[in-house]
């Protein structure tokens, strides 16, 4: 009862109640924000580290817009059955373009850190259009539309400049160039498909994700899933594996 008693005794006093809270406070807020002066020692730089494209920035934007991230997490842990099941751990580095990260903590689906690369195009889009036909016990929604909506790319534009006032290294030219170069990625036989190799380098993937001839929201759903885990590949060296 002394415990509850010297509570009683510190509310009647409420200059000193104020003191403590904040006393409290502070002690909880120094120990989250003090290891954030050494970030820079601790998170560790990609030298191949790329950024996003536009056309998979906008896919993105789409996986955030449709509440994938409530189901599929995009943080592959250090414990041995995740690495088994789903590839080698996620690095910090590698969500440092990501804003807002999708870490996530829930998994109604498997996490998809390493999804890049897994399935093809043509399965992407059969799986976004109707889950059940190509895993019957699937209890995901169907995305449909998304293959006869057309993408939206004016605005690309804007995107990248905010993204860059957060330090995702964008430069004027991939600014300028975000609409056309978002088309340019879906239509590897166009002119323009050139100057986006060279804008986000060898690395960037050109081709037809969806399959149409019109450049839709699936092509940008599907072109952001094929490159999750491809930004670098320091993750699939042995020093990564426990």
């Amino acid at each position: 009862m002394s415990l509850f008693k010297a509570h009683y005794n510190l509310e009647k006093h409420s200059v000193g109640f104020v003191v403590a809270i904040i006393l409290a406070a502070s002690v909880g807020g120094l120990v989250e924000i003090a290891p954030l002066f050494t970030i820079d020692e601790t998170v560790e730089t990609l030298p191949d580290m790329r950024v996003y494209t536009p056309l998979e920035l906008a896919g993105r934007n789409i996986y955030i817009r449709e509440g994938c991230y409530a189901c599929h997490s995009q943080m592959i842990r250090t414990l041995r059955d995740e690495v088994e099941r789903y590839g080698p751990y996620s690095l910090a580095a590698e969500s440092q373009y990501d804003h807002p990260m999708l870490w996530g903590s829930k998994r109604t689906g498997p996490d998809i850190a390493r999804l890049g690369g897994k399935y093809s195009d043509d399965w992407h889009v059969a799986h976004l259009t109707n889950p059940r036909a190509v895993v019957p016990t699937s209890i995901m929604p169907a995305y449909p539309w998304l293959a006869t909506t057309s993408l939206a790319v004016n605005d690309l534009g804007a995107h990248l400049a905010t993204l860059r006032t957060l330090g995702v290294p964008y430069t004027d030219a991939m600014i300028a160039n975000a609409p056309r170069d978002a088309l340019a990625q879906a239509r590897p036989d166009s002119e323009a498909a050139a100057d986006v190799v060279e804008r986000y380098g060898e690395a960037t993937t050109l081709r037809r994700f969806s399959g149409a001839d019109e450049l839709t929201e699936m092509d940008a759903v599907v072109a952001y899933l094929q490159v999750l885990g491809q930004l670098t590949q320091a993750p699939y060296t042995t020093e990564t594996t426990p």
